[in-house]
């Protein structure tokens, strides 16, 4: 899409005003990106471990990890990037289109798991002649305590892909066996629109660029200003509770001497990018998650088109919905979804970006405030404020300013009958005293953006009582999207809400600087 049909196609198209909320909600700045490794040559190792849940469970699991240690981590910015030896979901292979990728899997699980493999759905793999892997059903395996070495090219693959096991699929993709593969654009192929220093996706001096690349595709409807992966998948701890008790298994089958039953199958755990709400939220490669290193925990700023990978890596499809817009559709699986006969973007607007098993999908989200007929900087007539609208509507004269960006046909336009603060008055709506509303850590105290938000929204009335607001109002004020399943019970954790496939995208205005190296 261009950047103009973007915006006007799904501007507010799935807006939901239940669910825009007074943020500052949680203390962290931005802490997502697409973390992962990178290189032409990957060392993988699968082995067992045991990866922690909200409920305080430690579950008995299987995974990816780095055999030897990776040529390099992407984004370089962010800090304390590691690749364990087992990792759920496994490392996140970052690569570049028209490369040839070798993938060295060592087999370190216990005897009793039997071979094990890596498919990489959509790519044409070999191995060479001699390769100690073993035929399999569906590719060549690793024995226990042996490997196996993949060969294959990325041309013309640029996107997001899953990778998983190829062997016994029901027990190891369900253990834990399984990862994604991002592959971007070479540099020759971004268009020159995604990169035009003056241009709209161009950062501001004070924002890092934690982008993988400035283009998803190369397309040049494809530029973005910001990316999160998110990998959605199930777990039922019966099925890992029967592993782990015959971890032991002295066996030397190539199909492995556990007995595990996968059906009936009732998962408990509902999980993005291995981790559950609220620990999805806390930093990547955190300490207290040494197995389960990147988060779910997205952060944007009005009016940047944020790229969103998204696979399926269990066995249930997942609704998930992202609250505030819909998601226009770019690709699946690496293929662009275009007209036939002009080669423009024809991706639909999805109301919830349902995961299909082994499938991944690319999209673009996108929020301004276009459309919800208020104020939401709390300008109020006569305050000395601007809003010169570009061709589009909105104001883009100067990116510094706390409103750039700001939907003009909505300023000086008042939310509040009767304002506490300095903001307009005589809109629809009247809010009760903040310090009656809500009080407490996570309580951001205003509905508007900037800043200085609270102060507007509540004149010289203290906002909760000193030491208990845990974000800094005057530092950070932006609105909170819960993003969500839409099957209630995967946002639970072992039946206890609120957990599983649960997040929230935090919208901050320029002026706050988003910070995803933590």
């Amino acid at each position: 899409m261009s950047q103009l049909t973007n915006r006007k196609l799904i501007a507010v198209a799935g807006l939901l005003p239940i669910v825009l909320v007074a943020a500052g909600l949680f203390a962290h700045p931005a802490l997502a990106a697409t973390p992962g490794i990178t290189g032409t040559s990957f060392s993988l190792n699968a082995g067992a471990a045991y990866i922690s849940q909200p409920d305080g469970q430690m579950v008995y699991s299987w995974g990816y990890g780095c055999q030897e240690a990776p040529t390099g981590f992407a984004p370089a910015a962010i800090s304390g990037a590691s690749c364990p030896s087992m990792q759920l979901p496994g490392p996140t292979l970052i690569v570049e289109e028209g490369k040839a990728i070798s993938v060295k899997l060592t087999n370190n699980l216990p005897a009793a798991a039997g071979n094990t493999s890596i498919l990489f759905p959509g790519f044409d793999v070999t191995t060479d002649v001699g390769d100690p892997g073993v035929p399999g059903l569906l590719t060549k395996e690793a024995v226990n305590g042996g490997s196996v070495t993949y060969k294959f090219s990325t041309v013309g693959k640029a996107g997001t892909h899953t990778y998983y096991s190829g062997t016994r699929g029901d027990l190891q993709v369900e253990m834990g066996l399984y990862g994604a593969i991002v592959v971007v654009p070479k540099a020759a192929n971004v268009p020159d629109a995604c990169t035009d220093p003056n241009g709209h996706h161009a950062k501001l001096p004070s924002q890092t660029d934690y982008r993988l690349s400035s283009a998803a595709y190369a397309h040049p409807d494809t530029c973005y200003d910001r990316e999160y992966l998110f990998q959605f998948s199930e777990m039922d701890p019966v099925i890992h509770r029967q592993a782990e008790l015959q971890k032991d298994k002295a066996c030397s089958s190539p199909s492995g001497c556990m007995v595990v039953r996968t059906e009936n199958y009732h998962p408990a755990y509902f999980m993005i990018n291995g981790r559950s709400m609220p620990d999805d939220m806390d930093p990547n490669y955190a300490v207290q998650y040494p197995h389960q290193p990147y988060n779910g925990n997205p952060h944007m700023h009005p009016g940047e088109l944020t790229l969103l990978r998204i696979t399926g890596q269990g066995r249930w499809q997942h609704p998930f919905h992202e609250h505030g817009n819909h998601v226009r559709l770019l690709a699946r699986d690496g293929n662009l979804i275009l007209t036939e006969a002009n080669s423009k973007l024809a991706g639909p607007l999805l109301f919830t970006t349902t995961t299909t098993p082994g499938q991944a999908m690319d999209g673009i989200f996108y929020w301004s405030g276009k459309g919800l007929n208020w104020d939401v900087y709390g300008h109020k007539p006569g305050d000395g404020s601007t809003c010169v609208p570009d061709a589009n509507g909105y104001y883009t004269s100067d990116p510094t300013k706390l409103n750039f960006y700001e939907w003009c046909a909505d300023h000086n336009k008042a939310l509040e009958a009767n304002p506490a603060g300095d903001v307009g008055s005589g809109g629809p709506v009247t809010l009760p005293d903040p310090n009656i509303l809500a009080a407490g850590p996570w309580y951001g105290g205003s509905a508007y953006l900037g800043p200085d938000a609270t102060a507007r929204a509540s004149g010289l009335t203290p906002i909760s009582p000193a030491g208990t607001v845990a974000n800094d109002p005057g530092s950070e004020a932006g609105f909170a999207f819960m993003w969500h399943s839409h099957n209630e019970r995967e946002i639970t954790t072992n039946n206890a809400f609120p957990g599983g496939m649960l997040m929230m995208m935090l919208v901050d205005p320029y002026t706050f600087v988003i910070d995803e190296s933590k």
